[in-house]
């Protein structure tokens, strides 16, 4: 798992890790993105799954935000 600071909070953090089988045999493989205000990555207070396969597109559209 990485851990990134959440900028603005004192305390936040961002965590990301892969996650194999989210939902049960043979469900794809996901990135899970979790955000905890209060720095507890195993309870954050908004996650998403991103599947594997989708990850370069999303990398993409999340650079041309800079």
């Amino acid at each position: 798992m990485t851990e990134i600071s959440l900028e603005g909070t004192k305390k936040g953090v961002i965590s990301v890790t892969k996650v194999e089988e989210p939902y049960g045999p043979k469900s794809g493989t996901v990135a899970s993105i979790g955000i905890s205000l209060s720095g507890d990555t195993e309870k954050p207070d908004w996650k998403v799954h991103l599947p594997i396969d989708n990850l370069d597109e999303v990398i993409a559209a999340l650079q041309s935000l800079k």
